[in-house]
């Protein structure tokens, strides 16, 4: 797996950390409630911050290029690094079930996906979003059981830590983040001495790096370590030294719930050597590891050889990700999937994809969010575009036809507004709070796993994330087409408690062209018995929706003859002519919907002039209860209020934020969002000119 990420084009900075700090000591001082200072911190710790990467240890000879920060891991203090409230994760990794599968070849219990992504490069890459819609807004979590924040070079730093956004957005969706441990190959840069400086040991025989690994996960929210060493010259006391490394680390991380994947290319003789399988030059590895990524040198012989190899070790061979690098060609690549996957026989292994972010980088300069939201749909569902009728030509088995998806949606209040996690704008109530583009994958919802399941007589219409309009955020969910006969849009698999207090919400509204459209919401209280049987769904009428109206009208829905656990939801539209209705949000809940507290004590912490603006850092204090994100708006003379931002966690960095004409003084205000989109008062502070 020897390709190194490139080098990033980012602000001139050049530094070289040994040590954390002492001036963001300030930052990560307790919050005070209080208005800010006439002026802020600024200098090192008042910037954009980045995802954080380190080395081992020791840094390389010479000078970092522009826009790399050299740091050694063993100095890492976190008490001492003013990132590390921007870089924090703040979602709970959720539970996750798996419904009846929506077709008759997704296995549940057998084969798994491994996902190694990397959302930029090793430096530069902001801890919270960016001012772009071109970005990978990863969304088919169903399908996921492990994701990899992946990168690292030579000449940047060796160990990266996932960035917030990631994790809150995989957490939500139950799939853990693993950070990656990657020590490249001679040819790339590599250094033994990186690898040696990993596996060291104290005075006492103890791996300070293996305690530092298990720290920054934990201080970080995220779930564990891909260990990737690749770099070559060395003997079996190194090997012997890795193994031992290995096993300590994991004994470190497993109370705390951390997980290891194990990468195959050095074996237990210290030597690499890409096996392309399991064997007796990586098991004990292995043995020590929760899975093993595969090389993708894999045959069929070997692997099969390799799945009966993990149960001998008392193993699950389905902790073997077979390596299937789509980087290059996306659903172009051959692949010998009867080899992991057959059809006729247990599925062999699981695999795991490097670098399905293919999706957006294959597309041409000027690319949109809808154009990357279709080629990913394809890469995930293949070429029917429906879960449910999977396409068997071809040669790309897409994973919606051989595993079977998960969803988390099995509790109280629940809502989306389909938001993907970036967009052209930013919508409030349907109405734009900021015409800027946008991403932050912390903000997403919890979307529909099963993209997208269209049961009809008539014509099928398109289905898909759109654009152009929202109700919150910066996308909503578009049917649009002409079917001749009614339509059901399967949504969410759920487990959802329904009583006679239930209350089940439907923001929606048609655009222009459509023809009036009579809108129900779709709930099944049973599963079907087999996979690929349709799902028996009760219609509970939400009304007449006619283009020209009003706009976004919310439906109230009230389906107390439903009460027991909610299987599946879904909506039916039943239209004489054209079709274009838009859903902008789904909420169920018991009861009245309630404000979330207020957070308090929002300040700024650091301000970095330029000649774009000036950046911001900002801090609060987290709201009562569990909010879902909270919100950033700045308050314009007029007294409107311009959207900035959101994040899951306390804080956050504004960047470029410009004067006003005769502003004294930037207001900036916080609020928290509750699961169900509610709203809490604002916290607020000054920033002066």
């Amino acid at each position: 797996m020897n390709r190194p990420l490139p080098r990033p084009a980012a602000p001139s900075r050049r530094t070289v950390v040994l040590a954390g700090a002492a001036t963001a000591a300030a930052l990560l001082a307790p919050a005070s409630p209080a208005a800010a200072a006439p002026t802020a911190p600024s200098g090192p710790g008042a910037g954009q911050p980045y995802a954080s990467y380190w080395f081992p240890d020791s840094l390389p000879a010479g000078e970092p290029g522009d826009g790399v920060t050299w740091r050694s891991l063993k100095a890492w203090r976190p008490g001492s690094d003013p990132d590390l409230p921007f870089n924090t994760a703040s979602v709970p990794l959720a539970d996750r079930f798996t419904p009846v599968p929506v077709n008759p070849t997704a296995r549940t219990g057998q084969a798994r996906i491994s996902s190694l992504v990397a959302f930029g490069n090793t430096a530069g890459n902001p801890s919270q979003g960016s001012a772009t819609a071109d970005h990978y807004a990863l969304n088919h979590w169903a399908y996921i059981d492990e994701l990899v924040f992946w990168g690292g070079s030579a000449g940047e730093g060796l160990i990266l830590a996932p960035n917030a956004p990631v994790v809150d957005a995989a957490h939500r969706n139950g799939v853990p983040v693993l950070g990656t441990v990657f020590l490249p190959p001679v040819h790339h840069g590599g250094d033994l001495r990186w690898t040696r400086d990993l596996v060291q040991r104290d005075a006492a025989g103890r791996f300070p790096l293996a305690a530092k690994l298990v720290e920054v996960a934990l201080a970080y929210g995220f779930d564990g370590w891909f260990i990737n060493a690749e770099t070559e010259g060395g003997d079996a006391a190194l090997g012997a030294e890795m193994l031992a490394f290995v096993t300590d680390l994991r004994a470190r991380g497993r109370s705390a719930g951390l997980r290891i994947t194990w990468y195959d290319a050095m074996t237990v003789r210290g030597e690499v050597g890409w096996q392309g399988a399991l064997n007796a030059q990586n098991t004990a590895l292995f043995e020590e590891a929760d899975s093993m990524f595969v090389d993708f040198r894999w045959t069929p012989a070997t692997l099969a050889a390799s799945g009966e190899n993990a149960e001998a070790a008392g193993r699950s061979r389905y902790e073997l990700w077979a390596g299937v690098d789509v980087e290059s060609t996306g659903w172009n690549q051959s692949v010998d999937w009867d080899a992991i996957i057959p059809t006729d026989r247990p599925h062999t292994t699981s695999y795991g994809f490097y670098r399905p972010e293919w999706t957006l980088n294959h597309l041409p300069e000027g690319r949109t969010p809808a154009q990357f939201h279709a080629a990913d749909q394809r890469f995930w569902t293949g070429r029917s575009l429906d879960p449910a009728r999977p396409d068997p030509a071809g040669g790309w088995r897409a994973p919606a036809a051989a595993v079977a998806d998960r969803s988390t949606v099995d509790r109280l209040p629940f809502a989306s507004t389909f938001n993907t996690g970036h967009g052209l704008r930013w919508y409030e109530n349907g109405r734009i709070s900021s015409d800027a583009e946008w991403n932050h994958l912390g903000l997403q919802d919890r979307l529909p796993g099963r993209r997208w399941v269209v049961r009809t007589e008539g014509r099928a219409p398109s289905v898909a994330f759109d654009f152009d309009d929202a109700w919150h955020g910066g996308s909503s969910l578009l049917v649009d087409g002409e079917p001749g006969a009614p339509v059901t849009v399967e949504l969410y698999g759920t487990r959802l408690p329904f009583d006679r207090r239930t209350v089940v919400e439907l923001t929606h509204r048609t655009d222009a062209g459509s023809g009036p459209v009579t809108v129900e919401l779709a709930v099944a209280r049973h599963e079907p018995e087999r996979p690929g049987d349709p799902v028996a769904y009760t219609y509970v009428p939400a009304g007449e929706l006619r283009a020209g109206g009003t706009g976004w009208t919310t439906s109230v829905l009230r389906p107390h003859s439903l009460a027991g656990t909610v299987r599946a939801l879904g909506v039916r539209l039943t239209a004489a002519g054209p079709v274009r209705w838009r859903l902008g949000a789904l909420a169920v809940r018991d009861g009245a919907a309630k404000a979330p507290a207020a957070p308090t004590g929002l300040r700024v912490t650091g301000a970095s002039p330029g000649s774009e603006g000036t950046g911001l850092r900002l801090r609060w204090n987290r709201a009562p209860g569990s909010p879902r994100h909270y919100e950033l708006h700045r308050v314009l003379p007029d007294g409107t209020r311009r959207f900035l931002g959101g994040t899951c966690g306390t804080a956050f960095f504004v960047p470029a934020l410009r004067r006003e004409p005769a502003e004294k003084a930037a207001r900036l205000q916080v609020r928290a969002v509750s699961e169900l989109y509610t709203t809490s008062g604002a916290a607020t502070t000054t920033h002066r000119w």
